[in-house]
């Protein structure tokens, strides 16, 4: 349900019951998700005039309309705050800096020869998963170092034993060759089991077992099989004297720290299992500034766990977090048992959380040092933008157009968005082309600025609605030369923008700058950061409009001639097919026979008929 009233009105309208209320601005955005156990009274401490938080006084005074959304429980309330705070990323909330999904170790369980991949999305498919990791990197780092000991599988192939020959992994000892029946399921699986072991921080378990089966080879005088799995041992051994032992009980713990500084923040986690520190992420924080860090603390927790493949009996925190109580139940309910929040005063565990507090501050150092620099090399790059294209002023917003098209067909156009030399991939477009039945990258071109900014024009006749289409570029970069450079100056100029946005072309070939009016090109210095950013804005634009480009070929190479028939969708489709076997049948039955198809009209079957 939804208000838009003063805020006195919306209150006053409001349930006592719990729930979850997400706050919006004029534009309709969600700027706030919040849940309560009384949403009225909850969303009333809001508007009391004794409010002196500077967050809370900024997110009322953008307070255009609230929703709300009733649950049966605070547990409820908390899992649907979650889900929405992951799909509206409100700007007053606490969140993951990155919008990306996370990457993951995964093991393919449920398959007889399971491969290792890495993925970033969890499916209930019988796979066991590992991690988040905070990069990719990190996850194949940790491959690399663990196929040398366990070689998995990593290919498509259908497993049967009986091909003819292996791949180059099994000759260099990355894999076990399960493809020529170099090795049995049940002993490959082992191996694997034997992996997720390692991965769950069982590592000394893992080494005891294989120095059994090192054992046993040597008695029964295999001894090039003990050698293999001496020189695993030992790069276990080498892997596992990184592992440091942190307790000295055999427990698997979280343990959870933050550190903030001018509103940028950081958390670590430090992953124990067994009482060894086997692993550490970091995880950056928006919506930080100016709450309490006990809030701080509650919001990366949740979403944390939210996300992570395992959770374990135990949470080591620097200090007691909010609604405590409704997140054990909630991470209890993913376990399976019992989950502590624990806030340790003193003694091993308090040293811990110390540390993680300690490094936390130390990569947020870093970070803000990396960031520094980057925003000194955007601060560059646009001002050689602005001297090279005689700009007024840098270029805080650039948007780059490019055409992809194979022989006339599903032609397609892109418009990759950079601001403050930062891509905005949230702005990103494509267009779909359609009427042209050759190739004309100029009329593609035409089409796709038209489009556009008549979009800007319909916004500003609403009231200049805050939308993509309603923010005017400072320049339109082409991919292309002077005649795509043409087609942006008629564009502009039949929108009479000639004088507000600035245009130009960039040639491939060179990596020329055509500028309207000029009959020689500018080439940017080599290796300046001017000529970095054009470069990555118009790779952008491309590598958008080819993906687009390729699904679309895609798809109509794999279209039906029903997709063509007025009536038929995809379900009447499938009705079909499964009632006659081919397209062959469908063309020999008669209009009788595709009506007596249960869900297929008697108008439809007469479409079909004509149409096929």
């Amino acid at each position: 349900m939804a208000a838009r009233k003063e805020p006195r009105a919306i209150v006053d309208n409001l349930p006592t019951k719990p729930g979850v209320y997400l706050m919006k601005d004029a534009r309709g955005k969600v700027i706030y998700v919040g849940k309560a156990i009384n949403l009225r009274s909850r969303v009333r401490s809001y508007f009391h005039s004794s409010v002196a938080h500077p967050k809370v006084l900024r997110l009322v005074q953008e307070i255009e309309a609230i929703e709300f959304i009733v649950t049966g429980s605070e547990l409820e309330a908390l899992i649907t705050e979650m889900n929405l705070i992951k799909h509206h990323r409100p700007h007053y909330n606490v969140r993951f800096k990155d919008d990306k999904r996370y990457p993951y170790i995964k093991v393919h369980w449920a398959a007889d020869f399971p491969k290792v991949t890495v993925t970033r999305r969890m499916d209930k498919d019988g796979s066991r998963y590992f991690g988040p990791y905070s990069s990719a990197w990190t996850v194949h780092q940790t491959l690399d170092l663990l196929r040398k000991t366990f070689p998995y599988l990593t290919c498509n192939r259908e497993i049967t034993g009986l091909d003819e020959r292996a791949c180059l992994y099994y000759d260099i000892k990355l894999c076990e060759g399960p493809c020529v029946g170099a090795v049995a399921r049940d002993e490959y699986r082992e191996t694997i089991r034997r992996l997720m072991g390692f991965l769950s921080g069982r590592s000394e378990q893992v080494a005891s077992e294989l120095q059994a089966k090192m054992t046993a080879a040597a008695d029964s005088l295999d001894f090039e099989a003990a050698a293999q799995i001496r020189n695993q041992i030992a790069n276990i051994e080498q892997v596992v004297q990184e592992h440091k032992a942190v307790t000295l009980a055999d427990t698997d713990q979280d343990v959870i720290a933050f550190a903030r500084q001018n509103g940028d923040a950081c958390a670590q986690v430090f992953f124990i299992r067994g009482g060894r520190l086997i692993g550490r992420e970091h995880f950056v924080l928006e919506g930080a500034e100016d709450e309490e860090a006990r809030t701080v603390m509650g919001e990366f927790v949740k979403q944390f766990y939210d996300e992570a493949a395992y959770v374990p009996p135990e949470v080591l925190l620097p200090e007691e977090v909010s609604e405590a109580q409704v997140i054990e139940r909630w991470l209890a309910e993913k376990r399976g048992n019992k989950v502590t929040l624990k806030v340790p005063r003193r003694g091993k565990q308090r040293k811990l959380v110390k540390m993680a507090a300690e490094n936390a501050a130390e990569m947020l150092t870093v970070l803000r040092a990396q960031w520094e620099a980057d925003r000194n090399r955007h601060v560059q790059a646009l001002a050689e933008l602005q001297a090279a294209l005689e700009l007024p002023e840098p270029p805080g917003r650039i948007e780059c157009y490019d055409i992809s098209t194979t022989q006339g067909t599903a032609t397609t156009g892109s418009m990759a968005v950079f601001v403050q030399g930062v891509a905005r991939k949230s702005d990103y477009r494509r267009f779909n082309l359609r009427g042209l039945d050759r190739p004309d990258d100029f009329e593609a071109m035409r089409q796709v600025l038209t489009r556009r900014f008549k979009r800007w024009q319909k916004a500003q006749l609403l009231g200049g609605a805050a939308s993509t289409w309603a923010i005017l570029p400072s320049l339109v970069l082409v991919d292309g030369g002077k005649g795509q450079l043409a087609v942006a100056v008629e564009v502009l100029g039949s929108f009479g923008l000639l004088d507000r946005v600035a245009a130009a072309g960039l040639a491939k070939q060179q990596e020329e700058l055509f500028l309207p009016g000029r009959s020689e090109p500018i080439l940017l210095p080599r290796r300046s950061q001017g000529l970095y950013l054009v470069q990555r804005v118009r790779d952008e634009a491309h590598r958008f409009a080819i993906t687009h480009h390729r699904r679309r070929r895609s798809k109509a190479a794999t279209a039906s001639p029903l997709d063509t028939v007025p009536g038929v969708g995809p379900k009447r489709r499938k009705a079909l097919l499964r009632a006659f076997g081919s397209l062959r049948k469908i063309r020999q039955a008669s209009v009788e026979e595709i009506a007596a198809v249960p869900g297929i009209p008697r108008r439809v079957a007469e479409a079909v008929k004509e149409q096929l």
